[in-house]
């Protein structure tokens, strides 16, 4: 019987004996490969952490302990080891397993994650309830090296360093590699300064030379500061207050069960510097792990895509406009916040290196930043995904827009994303982007209109924001490209009847919605509003009298959105009108394919065209 086949309740692992746990491991990753060559997911970052997750199950006792994993796109072999193995044929289908942890899959999931560096700020949190409560469990939060770029996670480790009972932070960094002789002297470290007898020894000389000897006791802290700084990894935490211990080989379950075991057993927050490979044990991911961080279906001998992947995304068509744009403009620079890859900032990266910069895992960061360019006279371009500019709702207003700064972002991701969930889902962009005074909000139809788009935006001289969404640009209406006039809209067929205003991708929705109302016999025009924010007032106004029905059509939640500022706009007009908006419920989007969330949520064509047959 295969020893994954053994694990089907949390705790099962502590039945496999220690000298199986290699043979464990590559059943696992066996088995993460298989599945998400079908499913697609995140590969690389689950291959990982196998040996590290396996320790964590080892060492703990689920569900009566706690882990916060940050991000949570690593956290496929937790489910595994919980119990979730048969769910894995539907990973990151609608109905499925998400590829992210869920409360409401499993007692064993304590915290949703699904964005970076807020997983100790929750288990300090937890730690708190628990020490209040009278609880003894023991609570965990692992974070990446690269979560470790955003603030909030040294807010928390801050926080953390007045603890005074146990919580247990382990660095995942698989960016560094291990040598035998740090990880040796660090293990030898690790050991002493974990003991019991240590760490009361250390405390109760400190406390009777204060009392006797005070100067001296400061002399010896400061020389003993200094050789430390020298000599001992993790001083930065250490001097935060935070016992550290590492770095440790990632891929060894025996020692990190011993260093999480030592850790449980000190009353303060203790950091375990662990260092892994990412995409370990499978070849294609070890070599290119940016390309299996979320991978689509591939072949697992070439670890191809299944399906070629097509190169006229909307991500695509805006680094190609940026690189004409940079090319005729010295001034234009470009940030991102993590993404370099997925925004397409790669080629802009390799020609201009000294006008591209990636601040890490820092959106709050990256947007105040461009104020800073743009008052030192460049023209700066945010590049970040919709899910995750939000985190910098903050610096757009107080930053960029209160001072009417020339940044323009590029908002990646707009709308439904698909497999990836509540978390990632792009749907409340146009609500608080257009909250902002000031800030232009604009949304292409095409990819063609796309580049024009951010073309003006930089020729604007003040804050704007272009709002694409996932996946391949859509080529339709290339026929119309009227000129770009700031809060004017295009009307694309001017045939009476019911006016679709729609933004964005949901253009295309509207092509097919109009289509269906002709068929049955349903005049019907279109307009492509491109502006969300200012809104044609004009083409408003014009259309109260001139058809039957204006319908809003967004690719966005209801509330705040453009539909709302539209009627909102006739109410206080007074103008009487037939209004219909097409917009996503105020809810969370589960994860599933965007076109079975389209129709889940009410924004498919033949959903839009029988509540336009309804209404009218």
């Amino acid at each position: 019987m295969a020893l994954l086949d053994q694990i089907n309740e949390p705790n099962d692992i502590k039945k496999i004996p220690q000298d199986a746990y290699g043979d464990l491991a590559a059943e696992i990753r066996e088995f993460l490969v298989r599945k998400i060559s079908v499913s697609g997911g995140h590969l690389a970052s689950n291959l990982g952490v196998v040996e590290l997750t396996m320790a964590l199950h080892i060492a703990l006792r689920f569900p009566e302990d706690q882990v916060v994993w940050d991000v949570g796109h690593q956290s496929y072999t937790h489910k595994l080891l919980s119990g979730r193995k048969d769910g894995f044929d539907g990973l990151r289908s609608l109905n499925g397993i998400s590829g992210f942890p869920k409360r409401r899959e499993s007692t064993c999931d304590i915290f949703d994650s699904g964005h970076s560096s807020n997983s100790i700020s929750a288990a300090l949190g937890l730690v708190r309830a628990r020490d209040l409560t009278g609880g003894k469990r023991t609570i965990c939060a692992v974070i990446g090296d690269g979560a470790m770029t955003g603030g909030e996670a040294y807010e928390a480790l801050n926080n953390a360093s007045h603890l005074t009972s146990n919580l247990i932070i382990i660095l995942n960094d698989n960016n560094m590699s291990i040598s035998p002789s740090v990880g040796g002297f660090s293990n030898y470290l690790s050991d002493i300064r974990t003991s019991d007898g240590y760490i009361q020894l250390r405390d109760k000389i400190h406390d009777s030379l204060n009392e006797s000897l005070p100067g001296v006791v400061k002399g010896i802290s400061r020389a003993k500061q200094s050789l430390k700084s020298l000599m001992v990894p993790g001083m930065f935490f250490e001097e935060m207050g935070i016992i550290y211990l590492g770095p440790i080989d990632g891929h060894n379950v025996k020692h990190m069960v011993k260093a999480i075991e030592a850790a449980k057993r000190v009353n303060k927050a203790v950091l375990i510097h662990v260092c892994t490979r990412k995409g370990k044990g499978y070849g294609p991911a070890e070599r290119r792990p940016a390309r299996f961080h979320g991978t689509p279906p591939f072949a697992i001998k070439t670890g191809r895509p299944v399906k070629p992947v097509k190169k006229d995304t909307y991500t695509d068509v805006f680094s190609s406009a940026m690189m004409k744009l940079a090319q005729s403009d010295p001034s234009l620079v470009a940030i991102t916040a993590a993404m370099e890859d997925g925004v397409g900032l790669q080629d802009f990266h390799a020609k201009y290196p000294s006008r591209f910069f990636d601040v890490g895992i820092a959106e709050q960061h990256a947007v105040t930043f461009a104020a800073g360019l743009a008052l030192g006279g460049l023209r700066p371009v945010v590049a970040v995904y919709s899910t995750f500019l939000q985190r910098a709702y903050d610096q757009i207003l107080e930053d960029v827009c209160l001072q009417q700064l020339p940044v323009v972002f590029a908002v990646d991701r707009g709308g439904l994303v698909g497999s990836d969930g509540e978390t990632h889902q792009g749907i409340f962009d146009l609500s608080y982007l257009s909250s902002a005074p000031g800030l232009t909000v604009m949304a292409p139809k095409n990819g063609l209109e796309l580049e024009e788009m951010m073309r003006f935006a930089l020729s604007l001289g003040k804050p704007a924001a272009v709002r694409y969404p996932r996946g391949s640009a859509y080529t339709g209406l290339s026929e119309f490209n009227a000129p770009i006039e700031e809060g004017r809209a295009e009307m694309i067929y001017d045939e009476g009847g019911v006016l679709l205003l729609a933004a964005g991708s949901m253009v295309c929705t509207a092509v097919k919605v109009r289509k269906i109302l002709k068929e049955r016999g349903i005049a019907c025009s279109l307009a492509n509003a491109r502006f969300v924010k200012p809104l044609d007032t004009q083409l408003l106004r014009s259309a109260a009298g001139k058809y039957s029905m204006v319908v809003t059509m967004e690719e966005n939640v209801k509330s705040g959105g453009f539909g709302e500022h539209v009627a909102a706009w006739y109410a206080e007009a007074g103008l009487p009108v037939k209004l219909l908006q097409v917009a996503i419920p105020d809810a969370f989007v589960t994860h599933g394919t965007p076109e079975q969330l389209s129709e889940m949520t009410g924004i498919d064509a033949e959903t839009v065209a029988r509540r336009i047959l309804e209404k009218s």
